[in-house]
């Protein structure tokens, strides 16, 4: 039986390549994010409960799709490696689906953006899970670990800034935008993709226990630092869903503000300051430890979200400053827990004498997916409940109240029990370099 990767500290080149693809897929996801919605909604006139529904509807499919791709990728065969063969086979389907929904006909209804929903959830899962639990078999370090979830999330941000600059620079409108972001993507993708697969090498299969359904199930629920883990990361990213949701109509509506320029300008802050912020986190987790920072971060950004509710119209620039600060706690919230989940695969790795590591981020990727969901499915109806209009060039007091709830309040209650959970993470740089050591043990005896 082969173990992890031996070399701990990988080479900037390798790290560069593994992280390349990071940057249109995340160039590809701030649209489907933060313009899509908003642009189907309000341009194409499906109406902003139509489309909260079908977003919802949408990711229920992920539910069936991403722990089957995760389950096949663990057992995929071959000299080509487990991860490389599905990032080959989602990439055609993700350039289909991503110019049909992001270049859509003027007359689409919601048919169109379900059909093409479905297929580009289906190509992101065969991308970027095996992607995912590619990054967390690279390294068998605590660390190190955070080095390479920090190399695939500077290219994230890189894409996230790109898609939220360039589109204001040549694009005057959200057409425009979403076709120059579906133009980029065909060009980017493939080239980045292919650099991955050159360069970065695919972790070798360790020996199968051959587990049933029985135990497999049993081995997560058995597995408490999971448990807890995503527990917080599905609250915090129904916080962190609702304002990116809702901000381009937080711009726009409550704070009365161009869309155009202002919503690329104070995007592109809130991530810049985001990636500045990286090598702080990272130095702080080796220093403290992945869980106690995190929590800090949390609640460094709750404190600058209770802020919002005291924004009246015309008030940037202290948005401004908002957008600043709680970018920087995004640096963590980027970096960490991917980090923190590939510590607890080892637990399972230890409990079964298997790499499940594409299972347990096929479930990361379904709570992920199901909180940005949530967000959508959650906000939409309630501001339709309160009596937002979005088409009104003012609201009454009631709607305006409920925007700057839902986009900072309601994000506050949810990132409060996750901080209480995440506080008390079980896998310290101490008891992770344990497990590994057992890990090896069973390696040698096996």
């Amino acid at each position: 039986m082969s173990s992890s990767h031996g070399n701990r500290h990988l080479s900037a080149r390798v790290l560069a390549a593994y992280g390349l693809p990071g940057l249109p897929l995340a160039a590809l996801q701030f649209p489907l994010f933060i313009h899509l919605p908003a642009y189907y909604a309000q341009d194409l006139g499906l109406g902003l409960t139509a489309v909260g529904a079908v977003l919802l509807i949408a990711r229920l499919w992920d539910v069936v799709t991403d722990p089957l791709i995760g389950l096949l990728s663990d057992r995929t065969p071959g000299r080509f490696g487990r991860r490389k063969p599905w990032l080959l086979l989602g990439t055609p389907l993700l350039l289909l689906a991503a110019w049909q929904l992001l270049v859509p006909a003027p007359d689409v209804g919601w048919g169109h953006l379900l059909v093409w929903t479905l297929a580009i959830y289906l190509a992101g899962t065969l991308i970027t899970l095996p992607y995912q639990a590619w990054g967390a078999e690279l390294s068998p370090d605590y660390n190190e670990r955070s080095r390479i979830s920090s190399a695939r999330e500077v290219f994230v941000v890189v894409g996230t800034l790109l898609a939220a600059g360039l589109p204001a620079l040549f694009g005057n409108t959200a057409e425009q935008s979403l076709k120059l972001i579906a133009l980029g993507l065909f060009v980017t993708l493939p080239l980045t993709i292919a650099a991955c697969l050159a360069v970065v090498p695919d972790a070798a299969v360790r020996r199968r226990t051959a587990l049933t359904w029985r135990q497999g199930l049993r081995a997560l629920h058995d597995n408490a630092p999971f448990r807890r883990l995503i527990a917080a990361y599905l609250l915090n990213g129904i916080a962190n869903g609702l304002p990116a949701t809702l901000f381009v109509l937080f711009v726009t509506r409550y704070l009365q503000l161009p869309q155009d320029p202002w919503v690329g300008l104070l995007l592109f802050t809130y991530f810049f300051c985001g990636i500045a912020a990286v090598p702080a986190w990272l130095w702080m987790s080796y220093r403290f430890g992945k869980h106690r920072v995190w929590a800090g971060a949390m609640i460094w950004a709750c404190l600058v979200f209770a802020t919002v509710p005291l924004l009246g119209p015309g008030d940037v620039w202290w948005f401004f400053a908002i957008c600043v600060l709680t970018g920087v706690s995004l640096g963590a919230d980027l970096v960490l827990p991917a980090s923190m989940q590939a510590d607890v695969v080892d637990q399972d790795t230890l409990q079964t004498g298997e790499r499940r590591a594409g299972l347990y981020f096929a479930l990361w990727g379904m709570v992920t997916k199901l909180a940005l969901a949530l967000a959508v499915g959650l906000a939409f109806p309630l501001l339709d409940l309160a009596g937002f209009r979005d088409q009104a060039d003012s609201q009454d007091a009631l709607a305006r109240f409920a925007l700057s709830g839902l986009y900072a309040l309601v994000p506050i209650a949810f990132k409060i029990p996750a901080i209480a959970l995440i506080a008390r993470f079980q896998i310290t740089a101490a008891e992770q370099l344990r497990i590994r050591r057992l890990i090896e043990q069973q390696a040698q005896t096996s």
